[in-house]
C-alpha cells in the first residue's frame, strides 16, 4: 500500500523560481562554490554554441560599450549641428543689425534667411508700420483674418501646406508642400502682444516642416527678427 505522507521534496519539488529565489536571496552561495562559476556553460547570441559564464558576461558588456558608443555619436552629431545652427543664427543676426536702412530690412531679412539656412522659399509682411514705410510691398496685401490668425499663434507652427493665405506671399506658392509659419510681435518667446508681422518658410519638402519638429529654434528666430523690425514701426 502507498505510503500516504510522501516527502516533501517529491510532493513539492523544486522551481526554477525557487532556485533563483534562493540564489537571489543567497548572495554568498557563490563565494562557497566558486568552482561552479567556471563549470557554468550557455548558448551564445550570435552563434549558439556553448560559452562559459565569463565569456557570456564579456560579450553583454561589449555590447553595451556599443550602445553606450552610439549614443555618444549621436550626442556628438546633435552638438556639432547645433553649433552648425548657432553660427548661422550668429550670421544672420549680425547682417541684420549692420543695415541702416530700414526699409530695405524685410526684404534682407528674407534673403539672407533663405541662404544662411537653405530655406527654398521666405516671406515676410510687416503691418502697423510709420506712414513712412506705409507703400512699401511689404507692409500691403494682408488681410484682417491673416492678422488674426497670426496674433493667436503663440509659437511658431509647423505643418503641411494648408492653403493658409500667407503663401499667396511667396515666389511660388504651388511648390509649397511644407511651411513654417513665425509670428512676429513685441516681448520675449510667449509674449500675447498683437503680432505686428509674420515670416514665412516653405519647402517642396514634406518632412522639412513637421507638426511634430521642435519650434525652439524658429521662436528664437521670430524674437530677433521682431527685435530687428522695430525701427519700422
Amino acid at each position: 500500500m502507498p505510503h500516504s505522507n510522501l516527502p516533501s521534496a517529491i510532493s513539492n519539488p523544486i522551481t526554477e523560481d525557487d532556485i533563483a529565489n534562493y540564489l537571489a536571496n543567497t548572495p554568498d552561495f557563490f563565494e562557497r562554490h566558486a568552482e561552479l562559476l567556471s563549470c557554468v556553460q550557455l548558448s551564445s547570441p550570435h552563434n549558439h554554441r556553448a560559452i562559459s559564464l565569463q565569456e557570456r558576461q564579456a560579450s553583454l558588456l561589449r555590447e553595451k560599450i556599443k550602445m553606450l558608443e552610439l549614443r555618444i555619436m549621436d550626442m556628438i552629431r546633435n552638438v556639432n549641428d547645433n553649433m552648425v545652427l548657432s553660427d548661422k543664427l550668429l550670421q544672420w543676426a549680425r547682417t541684420l543689425f549692420l543695415n541702416t536702412d530700414p526699409a530695405t530690412l524685410p526684404e534682407l531679412m528674407a534673403a539672407e534667411l533663405a541662404d544662411q539656412f537653405s530655406v527654398p522659399q521666405v516671406g515676410i509682411k510687416v503691418w502697423g508700420v510709420d506712414a513712412a514705410y506705409a507703400g512699401a510691398s511689404f507692409a500691403q496685401g494682408v488681410s484682417d483674418d491673416a492678422k488674426s490668425f497670426v496674433s493667436s499663434l503663440t509659437e511658431p507652427f509647423c505643418g503641411v501646406n494648408s492653403g493658409l493665405e500667407a503663401i499667396n506671399w511667396l515666389p511660388d506658392p504651388k511648390a509649397v508642400v511644407s511651411l513654417a509659419i513665425l509670428p512676429l510681435r513685441a516681448g520675449p518667446v510667449g509674449s500675447t502682444a498683437p503680432a505686428f508681422g509674420l515670416l514665412v518658410l516653405a519647402s517642396p519638402d514634406s518632412q522639412r516642416f513637421t507638426s511634430t519638429m521642435g519650434t525652439d529654434f524658429l521662436a528664437r528666430v521670430a524674437e530677433l527678427a521682431s527685435a530687428a523690425l522695430s525701427p519700422l514701426r
